[in-house]
């Protein structure tokens, strides 16, 4: 009889367009995609997101060789939804589904990230909407996610990840406790962002030890606790607080990833680690160096 791989065997680690600075299809800030690709591969990694919706190539045969030649694999596509606003918006929404869906399972990834709008922009921190839900609103967000599950997993053969996120409204711990109670674990289940949800003030340990079965894959990210306390006391927007620093190297912040990558083992399921570093905007030279060390740093965390 043989015995079980140690837990951080079936976490797969990767990297993201985010922790080269990039959050938008196209921006002069942002490094070009080709040295995305180089450098994340040199970095030492196998496993990269899509990130935004044309940043990459949105060629499938394209994609794949651009991947392929640099040893690389997708481990998913990310869209935006505003899905609290209900069936009025199902149109516009699965229009802008299904795209990045099927770029997606042509890649051979299987899931897609799922991250709710944002209730204040982030990058002028003007307010959109109101921060706070009403009961017919969270009912509404419950029911189109779960229709977005299906949908995904009947057409694209896809697990949908919904992705707490600061400054929308799947934020804090409260939220998303609400969010995971009203919604149906066999079509919803979570991407877990560390860094998103300690911003927000939870503890990923803890959601992984109450909410295992419904974490669905993982985001490594750290933030600054003297400059969190500092953005929090000036309600600084999401997007102007990166641009601080409030996401920093791991591991220089919190939470600390080694005992929440013990509780994700101990879950006994694959899953994707995601490292994301939110550095927009950032000099083209900053990321490799960052890269090097995190994925130094996760291999002294035993994870390969």
């Amino acid at each position: 009889m043989t015995s079980s791989p140690p837990a951080p065997a079936r976490i797969r680690i990767g990297s993201a367009p985010d922790s080269w600075g990039v959050w938008f299809p196209d921006d002069p800030r942002q490094t070009g995609w080709e040295r995305f690709l180089d450098e994340v591969a040199e970095a030492g990694y196998e496993w990269i997101e899509l990130g935004p919706y044309g940043y990459l190539p949105t060629d499938p045969e394209r994609l794949a060789d651009e991947t392929g030649k640099r040893g690389l694999r997708v481990s998913a596509g990310t869209v935006f939804t505003g899905l609290h606003h209900g069936p009025a918006v199902w149109d516009g929404t699965w229009e802008h589904v299904s795209r990045i869906a099927a770029l997606t399972r042509a890649t051979g990834a299987r899931h897609l990230v799922v991250i709710p709008s944002f209730w204040r922009d982030d990058k002028t921190g003007a307010v959109l909407e109101d921060s706070v839900l009403t009961a017919d609103q969270w009912r509404e967000l419950a029911r189109q996610t779960e229709r977005l599950g299906r949908e995904v997993g009947d057409r694209y053969g896809l697990r949908i990840v919904v992705h707490p996120h600061a400054d929308t409204h799947i934020d804090t711990p409260e939220n998303v406790a609400r969010f995971l109670d009203a919604t149906d674990p066999d079509l919803v289940s979570l991407c877990l962002d560390t860094g998103h949800y300690a911003y927000c003030g939870g503890d990923s340990v803890e959601l992984i030890e109450t909410y295992g079965e419904r974490i669905g894959y993982l985001h490594l990210k750290q933030v600054d606790p003297a400059v969190l306390a500092e953005v929090r006391e000036q309600r600084v927007p999401f997007g102007p607080a990166v641009a601080r620093g409030v996401m920093c190297e791991p591991p220089r912040g919190v939470p600390a990833l080694e005992p929440v990558l013990e509780a994700a083992g101990r879950l006994g399921t694959e899953l994707f680690a995601i490292v994301e570093q939110d550095m927009y905007p950032c000099p083209p030279e900053q990321p490799l160096p960052i890269a090097r060390r995190t994925r130094a740093y996760l291999r002294s965390c035993g994870l390969r």
